[in-house]
C-alpha cells in the first residue's frame, strides 16, 4: 500500500547546511526571491561583523531599553507620526512628551488652563531640532531688521566645539558662522568671546549644555548676564539658544539648582536628544521654545491631504511613531524620581572611572563625569605612544573608546572619551579599567610612537 505524499512547507536545513546555493548580489537587487529564513540569516550573520553597541563608549546614543519598551516600539513601527488625524492617540502622546520636556526646562507657555500649550515639536534627533531652532532665530532676526534685512548677512556666534550640525545649518541656510576658538586647558566658550563677536546681524548665540568633545557645561548663566548688560547699555538684544542634546536630560536631575534653561530670560529655545540621556533608542529629539512669540508663524505649514487640518514645523515629513512612543514609555515608567536615580547611578560610575584614571600614572583627567556622565582624558606625558594608539589597542578587547583632536585652536591636544550610558554597569567599568591597565602595559613595552594616529577618526 503506497503512502499518500503530503505537501510540507520548506524547512531550513541545519545551520551547517546550505540555506541558499546561489550567491546574493550586494550592489543590485537579486533576480529571484529568497526564503525568508535564508534572508534573515544572510543579513543577521553579516551584522555580526559590527562592533557591540553596548561596548561602544564613543556614542551618546542609547543602546539598552526595557523589553516592554521594545515591545511597544515594535507595535508602532507602522504608524506615521505626521498623520495626526489617522493616529490621534500617537499625536496626543507626542504633545504630552513636548509638554513634559518644556516643563522640565521651565518654559513660560505652560498655563494651568491649557496644559497642552507648550511650544515645541518632536524631531528625528537633535540635528533636525537644531535646524528648526536656527531657522526660528533667523526669521526673528529678519523681523527685527525689518525691510532692511535684504543684502545683509546674518551670523551665528558659537564655539568651535559645536557639533557639526551647526556648521550644516549655517551652510544650508546662508548664515555666517562665527566660531569662537578653544585653547589648551579651556574647551568651552567665554562671555568675553561672545561680546567681542556679536553685532546687529547676529541671529543668536549658541551655548552648549554638555559638549560633544568633553561633556563640559558652558557658562550659560554668565553668557546670558553679559548679553543682558549689552542690551541694557547698547540696546543690542541677542537671543541665546541652548544646545542641550547631551545634557538636557541629565542636568535637571544632577544639578537642579543650576540655571541654564528658560529660567534665564535670554534663553529663547532649547534642543535635546531623547535618544541620548532621554534613554530612548534612536532617533528622537525635541526642540522647545520659551513662548509662541519665538516661533514665527510663517515657519508653520498646514496641510489637509491626510485628513484634518494639521500644522507642521519639521524638515522631514513621514516618520514612524515608535520613537515617540518609546520616549513616552520612559517618561511615565521612570518619572522624575526614576530619571534622577538613573543619572545619579551613571554619574557615580563615571566618577569612579575618572578617579581610577586620575590615580594612574598615565592620564590627566579633563572631565571626571561630575557634570554629565562623560569622562575625557589625555596622556599625562610622552610614554612613547599616543591616545590613538591606546584607542586602537583597546579595540582588540572589544572596547570602542574614541581618540580625537580638540577643535580650533587646540588641535594639538588629543583626547580619549568614555560616555557612560545606561547598560554600562559598574562591573563593566571595572572590566574596562582592567583591560586598560593591560593595554597600557603592552604599549609601555611596544612604544608604537603614534603608529595608529591616522587610523581612528573622531566618533560622535
Amino acid at each position: 500500500m503506497s503512502r499518500k505524499r503530503t505537501s510540507v512547507p520548506i524547512v531550513a536545513p541545519a545551520y551547517t547546511g546550505r540555506l541558499e546555493m546561489a550567491p546574493v548580489p550586494s550592489l543590485r537587487m537579486p533576480d529571484e526571491s529568497m526564503n525568508p529564513d535564508a534572508a534573515y540569516r544572510f543579513i543577521h550573520d553579516e551584522l555580526m561583523l559590527d562592533g557591540s553597541s553596548r561596548l561602544n563608549l564613543a556614542t551618546f546614543v542609547t543602546t539598552w531599553m526595557d523589553p516592554q519598551a521594545e515591545a511597544l516600539m515594535a507595535e508602532t513601527f507602522d504608524k506615521n507620526m505626521i498623520d495626526k488625524d489617522e493616529y490621534p492617540a500617537t499625536a496626543a502622546i507626542e504633545q504630552r512628551c513636548v509638554c513634559m520636556v518644556a516643563d522640565l526646562f521651565h518654559a513660560e507657555d505652560l498655563r494651568d488652563d491649557d496644559p497642552a500649550s507648550a511650544i515645541g515639536v518632536s524631531t528625528i534627533g537633535s540635528s533636525e531640532a537644531v535646524m528648526l531652532a536656527g531657522l526660528a532665530m533667523k526669521w526673528r532676526w529678519r523681523e527685527r531688521a525689518g525691510k532692511n534685512w535684504k543684502g545683509r548677512t546674518p551670523n551665528l556666534v558659537m564655539g568651535s566645539n559645536v557639533q557639526v550640525v551647526w556648521e550644516k545649518f549655517c551652510r544650508y541656510f546662508d548664515v555666517e558662522p562665527r566660531y569662537l576658538p578653544m585653547e589648551e586647558g579651556r574647551y568651552v566658550i567665554t562671555p568675553e568671546q561672545v561680546l567681542e563677536n556679536v553685532d546687529e546681524d547676529t541671529i543668536g548665540v549658541v551655548a552648549i549644555l554638555g559638549t560633544t568633545y568633553t561633556g563640559e557645561l558652558e557658562p550659560i548663566g554668565e553668557i546670558c548676564a553679559a548679553l543682558d548688560k549689552l542690551a541694557a547699555d547698547d540696546g543690542l538684544d541677542i537671543p541665546v539658544h541652548v544646545d542641550a542634546a547631551s545634557g538636557g536630560f541629565v542636568v535637571p536631575f544632577l544639578h537642579p539648582d543650576l540655571q541654564w534653561d528658560f529660567r534665564l530670560p535670554r534663553v529663547v529655545s532649547i534642543n535635546v536628544s531623547g535618544h541620548k540621556y532621554g534613554l530612548t533608542y534612536p532617533g528622537i529629539g525635541f526642540v522647545v521654545w520659551r513662548s509662541a512669540e519665538h516661533l514665527p508663524e510663517e515657519l508653520v505649514f498646514r496641510v489637509n491631504y491626510l485628513g484634518g487640518d494639521m500644522p507642521t514645523f519639521t524638515l522631514n515629513f513621514s516618520r514612524p511613531g515608535n520613537q515617540v512612543v518609546g520616549q513616552y514609555y520612559n517618561f511615565v515608567r521612570l518619572g522624575r524620581a526614576g530619571y534622577g536615580q538613573v543619572m545619579h547611578s551613571l554619574s557615580q560610575t563615571a566618577r569612579w572611572l575618572g578617579d581610577q584614571l586620575r590615580n594612574s600614572e598615565h592620564f590627566e583627567v579633563i572631565t571626571d563625569g561630575s557634570a554629565i556622565p562623560v569622562v575625557s582624558f589625555r596622556l599625562a606625558g610622552d610614554f612613547g605612544y599616543t591616545e590613538f594608539d591606546v584607542s586602537h589597542t583597546l579595540r582588540a578587547y572589544g572596547w570602542q573608546v574614541p581618540a580625537y583632536t580638540m577643535p580650533d585652536n587646540a588641535t594639538d591636544v588629543a583626547v580619549l572619551r568614555v560616555v557612560v550610558r545606561e547598560g554600562f554597569s559598574a562591573d563593566m567599568a571595572r572590566a574596562l579599567r582592567d583591560d586598560l591597565t593591560t593595554v597600557l602595559s603592552h604599549l609601555d613595552e611596544l612604544k608604537p610612537g603614534g603608529h595608529f594616529n591616522q587610523v581612528q577618526p573622531f566618533a560622535h
